[in-house]
């Protein structure tokens, strides 16, 4: 009776002990997915509208930037560098090497009409910092909001043009509001 006993709270430990060891490695694997992988953040503001809007969540991919450089058009996600725990939501427009310049509303690229920016809700009302041209360098990239006219970003002296090691990560699915769920179009 005695050994029966034993062997009965020996078993509920083990079962214990594996519950155990289960819900560290779930733990583990979330930490690695989130330091490495991914990333949930939410939109506030109406800086990307009619793109993305206040509220919405988005899981930021954090991975796909080790493997290829970021392309004209990403949406990525960086910190704010005033504030902890604050991070900007913008559209990659200017590359690395290429001049930037707002003239009459307009994105320019080396001194030719971006024709292919269809984000920009309206013409800009002012260029700030872009209304003389900004020449990226090796590792710049100039981001604007798509509701430009609201929106503080790479011609703001506040955000100015930000280093590829700024970017957090890309913009990848939205998870929240339910009915607009569904991978980020970046094109």
């Amino acid at each position: 009776m005695a050994r029966r006993r034993r062997e009965k709270e020996h078993g509920i430990f083990r079962e214990l002990l594996g519950w155990i060891v289960y819900i560290l490695i779930i733990i583990g694997l979330s930490y690695l997915i989130i330091t490495y992988v991914g990333q949930r953040t939410m939109v506030s503001g109406q800086s990307m509208e009619p793109t993305l809007s206040n509220g919405d969540n988005l899981i930021v991919d954090k991975i796909s930037y080790r493997f290829r450089d970021p392309q004209r058009y990403d949406i990525i996600v960086f910190p704010y560098k005033y504030e902890e725990d604050t991070y900007y939501i913008k559209r990659i427009i200017g590359l690395p090497g290429e001049t930037v310049q707002v003239i009459g509303g307009y994105v320019y690229i080396n001194g030719e009409l971006m024709e292919s920016d269809i984000y920009g809700a309206e013409p800009m009302e002012s260029g700030q910092l872009a209304d003389q041209p900004i020449t990226l360098g090796a590792d710049e990239y100039f981001v604007l909001g798509d509701n430009r006219n609201h929106s503080s970003d790479s011609r703001d002296p506040s955000v100015g043009v930000l280093k590829r090691s700024d970017l957090l990560g890309r913009a990848w699915v939205r998870i929240y509001p339910f009915d607009k769920i569904g991978f980020i179009r970046h094109e």
